[in-house]
């Protein structure tokens, strides 16, 4: 029997494992395929994988099976565009600022000393991230020339895409950020994630707990979501002291364990359902 589903990773986590669960008391069938052992003819028409739902972790692998299946004619959730746009912070920056979803100031340097001359033009502190990467890794908070100097210095010897130098402003704001998990145009559910730490990201010990959808937060969360041409998402924001809430962060394959056990909402079923009324 051919899938009404398709769950694509390379990484089983407690995501991958609610879908399955989820679909299987929902009498969807799910074909479960480890990215790692696929192997695509491209000038062959492909197999029946009904809808797939993208959850490969890898950056490049998620990109380029996403454009292998798209271009063999198989619906993906979500498309390479989103997978391009949201796995890029400037990327996703720009694409905001044209849709006027108010987000963090940013500034991109290609160089050292371009990046060195911005800071000391702009002034201190900044947060230092890559363009491309998760989970707080090599998010670094830039507090003076000296800092500044010794962590752009060790990215000039790194591969390329850590030579753009992306700087954004350090938000004055609450000890937390808000992750709101979108399918279709609607926040199905939303946490606040707490930490003593100025990072917040959960894979660093951040502390979930429930967050009340307000409609600016809603309107917000669906401009952003549509301007990386996003099915479901995960879109982080801050509530900034000088402009109120901002988006500094769209995720193309969210996740929703700390987001599911706190707010006790079904969100594997709800993604499911959204899959399932797709068009193919």
């Amino acid at each position: 029997m051919n899938p009404d589903v398709t769950i694509l990773y390379d990484s089983i986590r407690w995501e991958e494992k609610a879908l399955l669960e989820a679909g299987k008391k929902k009498d969807i069938n799910i074909q479960m395929v480890d990215c790692k052992k696929l192997a695509l003819d491209l000038e062959k028409k492909p197999k029946d994988y009904g809808v797939v739902i993208q959850r490969c972790v890898s950056y490049y692998r998620n990109l380029h099976s996403t454009a292998a299946l798209e271009g063999m004619g198989v619906k993906v959730i979500n498309c390479l565009n989103t997978g391009v746009f949201a796995g890029n912070k400037l990327f996703t920056h720009m694409l905001l600022k044209k849709s006027g979803v108010p987000t963090p100031d940013a500034t991109v340097a290609f160089s050292k000393d371009a990046a060195i001359e911005a800071l000391e033009t702009d002034g201190y502190p900044k947060v230092i991230k890559p363009t491309v990467g998760s989970w707080g890794r090599l998010i670094s908070k830039i507090n003076d020339k000296e800092s500044a100097e010794g962590i752009i210095e060790s990215r000039e010897t790194m591969y390329p895409i850590y030579q753009i130098h992306y700087l954004e402003e350090f938000v004055k704001r609450p000890p937390r950020d808000i992750r709101a998990i979108m399918v279709g145009d609607k926040i199905v559910a939303a946490i606040y994630r707490k930490s003593e730490h100025w990072k917040t990201n959960m894979a660093l010990g951040g502390i979930a707990e429930p967050c009340e959808v307000t409609q600016e937060m809603e309107e917000m969360c669906i401009k952003a979501k549509k301007a990386v041409q996003g099915d479901i998402v995960g879109v982080d924001l801050m509530e900034s002291e000088e402009k109120g809430l901002v988006v500094h962060e769209v995720n193309n394959t969210t996740e929703y364990k700390n987001t599911v056990r706190v707010c006790d909402v079904d969100i594997p079923s709800l993604m499911l359902d959204y899959a399932m009324k797709v068009e193919r």
